[in-house]
């Protein structure tokens, strides 16, 4: 049986010229693929259930604050129309985070795209059927998928908001990512005239599973979800932070051409570089990029200030005024943490400097220059 969206999905020009056949396969062979696909893609939102997941994710959730800033942004947007939510992407509590944030402002719940990878298991039941995300195949490169996938978003789009992030996959370096496309050329295709997009950044003080993606991006590979999901449980004992969720002014589609490469990037960058301005800029981020394997409080105060300054004038969202005031707030933290230690004499020496580089290197799009990054430690 297929349900209203897959329906109108193999009724749409481009997926209908694919079943004609071509790319190497026949006409039968076409169908099914196109139909496993949709049959993947399928998802239910179902709302008072997903309200009701706060009580059982209680024992991770009070660990973390939630401030929003400029959620009114959120509320007239969808008031006036359909919303693309496009964040950054640092924690797998982001897909916890954000969409509570939208509800506890009343805001309608937007679909979220999320990797495939998180759809195994009791999990992948939770998001099938409940929270209404939809599986994607990060790098799918058959043709088959990527016109399922892009006409499935469309028609979505008919029926619900959407909130997916620009950079893809979580960044294990820290580091603001380039902007992927796909998502965002199929938002154009749904060709909605009341469309717009909302730019959202989150930020952590500390993020939870800071060591698995300091350690995936020195050996350059991933960890099984599974087995992530395992390690995550160990540190979170004592953690404790503030998640920041930064709305930015909507973006309207309608001056984007989707058939138009040029306006698809064009509209990628301008949405990840607002993003980049709405990031916080928070005080474990301003020590880290500012430390040195050892140095004393002064000299660290000083290149705080000097960091603070550099971000200021780039344009970003500041959590933070003063170096002195970035150290009294991170010290303690980032100490407890066990990424860095402070002597009896009040020197600072680095203890996980691969999780110290993760925490600087958030800032890098605020202060690096186009030819030339600044080195931080």
């Amino acid at each position: 049986m297929l349900d209203d969206i897959s329906q109108a999905v193999l009724a749409r020009e481009e997926v209908a010229r694919y079943l004609r056949g071509g790319h190497g396969q026949s006409e039968l062979d076409a169908r099914e693929r196109i139909y496993a696909y949709l049959d993947e893609l399928r998802t239910t939102q179902r709302y008072p259930i997903y309200r009701a997941l706060k009580h059982p994710l209680y024992p991770i959730l009070r660990k973390i604050e939630r401030i929003d800033e400029h959620v009114r942004i959120a509320q007239e947007a969808t008031c006036a129309g359909r919303v693309i939510y496009i964040s950054d992407h640092k924690s797998h509590l982001d897909y916890l985070v954000e969409p509570l944030v939208l509800d506890d402002n009343g805001v309608r719940p937007p679909v979220i795209a999320a990797g495939i990878n998180l759809f195994g298991g009791p999990l992948g039941l939770l998001h099938r059927h409940v929270t209404g995300a939809i599986p994607i195949r990060r790098n799918a490169r058959d043709p088959a998928y990527l016109v399922t996938l892009k006409a499935y978003v469309s028609e979505l789009l008919q029926r619900h908001d959407l909130l997916f992030y620009i950079e893809g996959g979580r960044s294990y370096s820290g580091e603001l990512k380039a902007p992927k496309t796909g998502l965002l050329h199929a938002a154009l295709q749904a060709q909605r005239a009341d469309a717009v997009i909302v730019p959202m950044a989150v930020s952590y003080d500390l993020v939870l599973e800071d060591r698995i993606l300091a350690h995936q991006a020195a050996k350059r590979r991933g960890r099984p979800f599974a087995r992530e999901v395992a390690e995550m449980v160990r540190y979170a004992v004592g953690y404790q932070s503030r998640a920041f969720v930064t709305f930015g002014a909507p973006i309207a589609l309608s001056a984007y051409d989707p058939e138009s490469r040029r306006d698809v990037m064009a509209l990628a960058h301008l949405t990840r570089d607002t993003i980049g301005r709405l990031y916080k800029v928070l005080p474990t981020a301003i020590l880290a990029a500012a430390m040195r394997p050892s140095i004393t409080r002064r000299e660290l105060e000083a290149r705080a200030d000097a960091i603070i300054e550099a971000v200021r004038c780039a344009g970003a969202n500041m959590a933070v005024t003063s170096g002195r005031e970035a150290v009294e707030e991170a010290a303690q933290p980032l100490v407890d943490r066990n990424i860095i230690f402070v002597e009896r004499g009040g020197r600072f020496r680095v203890r996980e400097r691969t999780v110290l580089r993760y925490y600087a290197r958030t800032l890098q799009h605020l202060l690096v220059s186009p030819r030339r990054p600044v080195r931080t430690h």
